[in-house]
């Protein structure tokens, strides 16, 4: 019997849901009632070179849509980055923002819609329910099975001294999302593995956030997530051609994620997260993957974090659900995603990124800076826990 109590709570979402094989092309006419008759499409160098969006493109092209594509959005985009797609867009006179790609394209296309359609000043919108809108049509279309910023209101840019920012409000919510799996299927696997691990933290976090609103609707889709997630990120590494089946577990598990830690926000891996990505280019589900195991060990203090850790740990790693002693199944819990990362042949330790130890001091401080993300952490996050945790993952 679950005795959960529901409480209250607000829960926001995107307005429209699209998935299935091929799913953008069979939708092209619904992307072109939304957005308009200038459409700029947000994407990466990468997916511009093997022509991921030419298909749609073309079709948008021959069904009388002018089109402009904007494909210089980099890995962690800087200010810079997002202000040269809205300078895109405005000489474009676009009616609609289309991003295409990973979270970083994705983020900045939710950026460069609201600029367009509001005017507002970034400097004024970092942080929380800060914007006042409005913005412009906006459809978003991931290429990776991780980041779930399809259904998120978050955007998170690179500033000065590499530090991350990030702007979290509804307003950003894209009018719709379109979750395609063919479209990953040619994923590399270290970015397969990476992503699907930054997805797994997103439902961990999201599930366990001390917000207040984390709520029961977003607890049971983190559940989901990850049991999804959990049976299917290995096949898709190890078979990212031939298993349809795990693609689209994958990508279905990474929207339900998205949309639960949109409605309970994520915490302390973040947070810690965003210096290595910052600081060291190191990519943000890689970063997450790093530091997972640490945080879980010092949440489990908590007694209720370390009761919802037990949970979890048998939905991921069934090998763990029938460990009764609760502090070693938590602990085990943790060693089950290192040694998972070591099976998807990433790297487990900050030293194999030749990232010296003497910079966990110097991560620390900055990852102090991401107070609306250390406010969700179970259990309170100082400069010196998190040089610990560093030196823990070093």
């Amino acid at each position: 019997m679950d005795d959960r109590d529901v409480g209250n709570f607000v829960f926001n979402t995107v307005k429209g849901l699209r998935f299935g094989w091929d799913s953008v092309l069979a939708h092209s006419e619904e992307i072109i009632k939304i957005l308009g008759p200038r459409l700029l499409i947000i994407s990466d160098p990468g997916l511009s070179k093997i022509g991921l969006y030419k298909p749609l493109v073309d079709n948008l092209i021959n069904r009388g849509t002018e089109v402009r594509i904007f494909n210089q959005v980099e890995q962690d985009p800087t200010l810079r980055n997002l202000e040269m797609a809205i300078d895109s867009g405005a000489g474009f006179l676009a009616t609609g923002i289309l991003g295409f790609g990973g979270g970083s394209p994705m983020d900045v296309a939710k950026l460069t819609a609201l600029v367009l359609g509001s005017g507002e000043n970034i400097e004024s919108i970092w942080g929380v329910n800060k914007v006042k809108g409005p913005r412009l049509p906006l459809i978003l279309v991931p290429t990776t099975a991780g980041t779930g910023s399809e259904v998120t209101p978050v955007s998170i840019i690179t500033v000065e001294n590499r530090e991350k920012r990030g702007v979290s409000s509804a307003v950003i919510i894209p009018d719709l999302a379109i979750l395609d799996p063919s479209l990953t299927m040619d994923l590399p696997p270290t970015i397969t593995a990476t992503t699907g691990i930054d997805a797994m933290v997103h439902a961990i976090e999201a599930f366990t956030s001390k917000n207040q609103n984390n709520n029961l609707l977003s607890q049971n889709l983190a559940v989901e997530a990850l049991a999804l997630l959990g049976n299917s990120i290995v096949s898709a590494v190890k078979s990212p051609k031939s298993d349809r089946v795990s693609r689209s577990n994958m990508l279905y598990g990474s929207m339900l994620a998205g949309i639960s830690f949109a409605n309970s926000p994520v915490a302390g891996v973040h947070a810690l997260a965003y210096p290595l990505g910052g600081k060291y280019k190191v990519s943000h589900g890689l970063s997450n993957a790093l530091l997972l195991p640490h945080l879980i060990r010092f949440n489990m203090h908590v007694p209720a974090t370390k009761e919802a850790y037990g949970k979890l740990a048998g939905i991921i790693f069934p090998v763990l659900e029938n460990m009764d002693d609760l502090d070693q199944r938590v602990k085990s819990f943790a060693e089950e995603f290192i040694t998972l990362s070591k099976h998807l042949n990433l790297p487990t330790r900050l030293r194999e990124l030749n990232i010296p130890e003497k910079a966990c001091r110097e991560m620390a401080k900055e990852a102090m800076k991401q107070e609306r993300l250390l406010v969700n952490n179970p259990k309170t996050i100082t400069a010196a826990d998190a040089e610990k945790i560093y030196k823990a993952a070093w």
